[in-house]
């Protein structure tokens, strides 16, 4: 294990926590004071000076940060060392807008990498295991923070990194994968290409670690049963490091924080004001050991629940729910909260692959909602009136679930465009 990892840590005492936290969230605001002159505005706008800030307890005197901070800021404006002590960069998508770009020192990879290490842990991994990396490298932090969390571990690490699904296949059973590293969705389509394949007796995986993209229980369950699995969550944004922030153990009751390196608070979305534990709202993360790109209060637009529920794992640390949508990204048709995970939970509660798509449009000044779903190769042929019986059926069940009338397409298998990194879910008519 790296010099930085220690899994004494995650069994701590809360006390233990909460002091370390208190320390390094006091050593960090004076940080940011000193060499982030756009976050020092932001407090001086309000009124504050880092001796505002003496423990955990005074965090909600911070001023938040945004992602439209980070991009009024991009790409120097929140860096906290000099360029000479940063080594990387990585960076968002930019699928929303302006691409976010978030600087590492080494002290910053080694402790992101220990952060994924123990996710690895988490999931059973060991040095005996071989762990498949087949999420995207380059910018995406996705491959590199759990290649580094395998070599941390001492595992042999494939870097596949996404696509080229046949090097995938070959790499995965000749070389003997037991840990597969990757988005939901490509997992789902790997699956699928195995059991098309015949290789599934070839497969010799034991654990899935899966995240960067929204996916549903009956999702994880539907992996789990096609690739002999136990499948993971694990979670984490470019702008706090990269995946690792959070991770599941075996329970699957949810994702523990990391919080001796991540503060977190749930908010009102609307107000901004703190909610007790157990309520629901949005995630908010204070990052307390991070030195180039020490975010304080980075808002996350993730909703979630915390809860500190003692786990059967033996870990102390926080844990947080599956993000149940996005403030900002969540569709409202008609008025109406709409979140694609809502839609994926009945379609697969009906028994339908997790392939879709939602086309959202606007005709006569008045929104429509259409689900394209894929069928079973076994249903294709089917008659047209129970083809249309299966689609009132979802329709059914989507406005039973949604509120709203959403409909229902049954498209031909494969008709869907496969995806090797974040599956395109929404197609949002009205913005184009």
């Amino acid at each position: 294990m790296g010099k930085y990892y220690q899994p004494e840590i995650e069994t701590a005492s809360r006390e233990q926590i909460l002091a370390l936290q208190n320390e390094r969230l006091v050593k960090q605001v004076q940080h940011v004071w000193e060499n982030v002159p756009y976050y020092r505005k932001k407090m001086e706008e309000k009124g504050l000076t880092p001796a505002d800030v003496q423990s955990v307890d005074d965090l909600y005197k911070l001023p938040f940060l945004s992602k439209d901070d980070l991009r009024e800021a991009y790409p120097y404006g929140l860096l906290g060392k000099p360029l000479s002590e940063c080594v990387r960069i990585q960076s968002t998508s930019g699928t929303t807008g302006k691409r976010v770009v978030a600087f590492y020192t080494q002290h910053d990879i080694d402790l992101w990498e220990d952060c994924c290490a123990r996710a690895i842990v988490a999931a059973g991994g060991t040095r005996e295991d071989v762990v498949h990396v087949a999420y995207g490298y380059g910018l995406f932090t996705g491959g590199p923070g759990l290649n580094g969390g395998s070599h941390k571990v001492g595992c042999l690490t494939l870097p596949l990194s996404s696509g080229n699904t046949d090097r995938q296949l070959q790499f995965m059973t000749d070389l003997g994968s037991t840990i597969l590293c990757c988005t939901p969705s490509y997992a789902a389509y790997l699956a699928e290409t195995i059991h098309e394949r015949g290789l599934r007796d070839q497969i010799k995986l034991k654990a899935g670690i899966f995240g960067a993209e929204a996916w549903s229980e009956n999702m994880r369950r539907e992996i789990e049963a096609s690739l002999g699995i136990k499948a993971y969550d694990i979670y984490g944004l470019t702008e706090t490091s990269g995946p690792g922030v959070a991770y599941e153990c075996e329970a699957q009751t949810g994702m523990h924080i990391n919080e001796d390196h991540f503060i977190a608070e749930i908010i009102d979305p609307e107000t901004g004001e703190v909610l007790p534990e157990g309520s629901k709202g949005e995630l908010v993360f204070t990052a307390i050991t991070k030195q180039a790109f020490p975010l304080l209060r980075y808002r996350t637009k993730d909703i979630c629940i915390l809860t500190r529920e003692k786990c059967p794992c033996g870990r102390t640390h926080v844990k947080m729910s599956k993000p149940m949508g996005r403030s900002d990204d969540m569709l409202i048709v008609k008025g109406v909260n709409v979140f694609p995970s809502q839609i994926e939970q009945v379609l697969l509660e009906q028994g339908y692959p997790a392939n879709y798509q939602i086309v959202v449009d606007r005709v006569n000044h008045s929104d429509t909602l259409e689900v394209m779903v894929e069928m079973a190769p076994e249903n294709f042929s089917d008659s047209l009136a129970k083809v249309t019986a299966m689609e009132k059926k979802l329709v059914d069940a989507l406005k039973s679930m949604l509120g709203i009338y959403a409909k229902v397409r049954l498209v031909a298998p494969k008709t869907i465009a496969r995806s090797e990194g974040k599956a395109v879910r929404i197609i949002d008519k009205r913005k184009i």
